[in-house]
Order: C-alpha cells, then structure tokens, then sequence
C-alpha cells in the first residue's frame, strides 16, 4: 500500500490529489484556465501541510502523461520529476483518457442508463483544434480497446463501431462532435475533464505493479508535435 501524490495539467484544469492505498485522501483543482505554473506547487504544498506531511513521506508521485496540452503537460511533468529527484522517490505515468475514464466507470446513474453496460465502450476525448481530438475506445474494466490517436471527427467516425455498440462520449472535445456522431448508440456526458482524482487507484495499481519511469529521461505523450504559432498581432 502506497502514500502517492498525483498531479494532472494536461487541459485548463489543474489539480493534484493525494492517494493513500487506492483511496482518494485529498484533492485540490482550479479550473480557471491555463495558470498551472502559478497554482501547481501552492496546491502541493497546501496538500501536504494540510496532512502533516513533507515530501520525504511519500511513496511515489504520479503524473498525467497526456496526451493534452503541450504547455501543461511540460509543467506537470516537470514538477513532478522536481519532487522525485529532491526526496529520491519513484515516478509514475499515468494516461489522462484512462484516468478520465475511471470515474465514470462508477457512476451508477449513467451505468444504469446503458442498455448493457459491459458491452459499451467508453470514449474519452480533449479537443485538440478545429474538429481534431485526442481520443481512443476503454471497455467497462478500463481497459484498452483502441489505441490513443488523434482523429478528426466527421459523420463517418466510428460508424462501424456505433452499429454494434453503445459508446459513452465525454471530456472537452466530445460536445463539438455531437452534430457529427448521429447515432441512437452514441451517447454524450457532459462536464467531463481530466482532474488527479480519476489518477489515484490507477497509479496504486501501477505501484504494486512496479511499473515506474525513468526519472532522467521521461517524457509526455505529446501523440503530436509541437507547433510555434506566430502572433498577428505586432507588438512592436
């Protein structure tokens, strides 16, 4: 069993919680856009003194690995390699569309919407640009059934899919792609995003596991590559 503290930055909101044996213990977010570097570490230390606790007492962090924001994953990711080098801790990657499909799988009022919820498929998505999202298919376990890709979503995506299967849409990318999935299948929950609390039994099972990163050379799932825009406006 494992004290780990989890932090999440891959979208606007930021949020750490800190997981003791599976169990959420407490949690901090801010939803008011991309000011990760500002809140991040007041959050972490607010949690730990909260809990009489430093960094040496914990057993592991864990960090969202993406895909997401170029920008926020760089500080979550860095902040979190910061703690594990300074209290010689483990680091733990764990995937921002499993995670932000784990609360779901507990929530009994949608599941008993479904028609049979262990053989629906559950699809998170984060709006990457335009009609482009991050995305990929969980079964009711949280397992993997689609891999993580970046799709851009027309009234032919997941056709196939949608004729066999119930598929619960949800997270930021998935209400502008609504008009396009027409389907009595498709099914869309809104207010859905990546937070630390969907983090914490998936890095205790994945400390159990021994299943860490290595802390000099890890990086985000970035699934794209970064892309420097060019500001219209002059500021000279």
């Amino acid at each position: 069993m494992a004290l780990i503290l989890n932090i999440e930055t891959s979208t606007s909101v930021c949020s750490v919680s800190l997981g003791k044996d599976g169990g959420l213990l407490a949690y901090k977010e801010n939803k008011e856009g991309m000011n990760h570097a500002t809140h991040l570490t007041v959050f972490i230390d607010a949690i730990l003194k909260e809990n009489q606790l430093t960094p040496n007492d914990l057993d592991a962090v864990a960090v969202s690995m993406g895909p997401g924001s170029y920008t926020g994953l760089r500080i979550g990711v860095s902040t979190a390699k910061g703690l594990c080098y300074g209290s010689s801790l483990p680091l733990i990657a764990v995937s921002t569309l499993q995670a932000m499909t784990a609360p779901l799988l507990k929530n009994e009022a949608l599941l008993s919407q479904l028609g049979d919820p262990e053989a629906c498929i559950f699809c998170p998505m984060i709006d990457a640009r335009r009609m482009e999202v991050y995305t990929a298919f969980y079964s009711h376990k949280n397992e993997e059934m689609r891999e993580i890709s970046a799709e851009i979503i027309d009234e032919n995506s997941f056709a196939e899919d949608l004729k066999k299967n119930e598929i619960v849409f949800f997270g930021d990318g998935s209400s502008k792609c609504q008009s396009s999935l027409q389907s009595s299948n498709a099914i869309f929950v809104s207010d859905i995003t990546p937070t630390a609390v969907g983090m914490v039994q998936l890095a205790e099972v994945k400390y159990q596991a021994g299943t860490f990163e290595d802390v000099a050379y890890f990086e985000p799932f970035y699934l794209k590559d970064f892309v420097a825009t060019t500001p219209k406006k002059n500021i000279f």
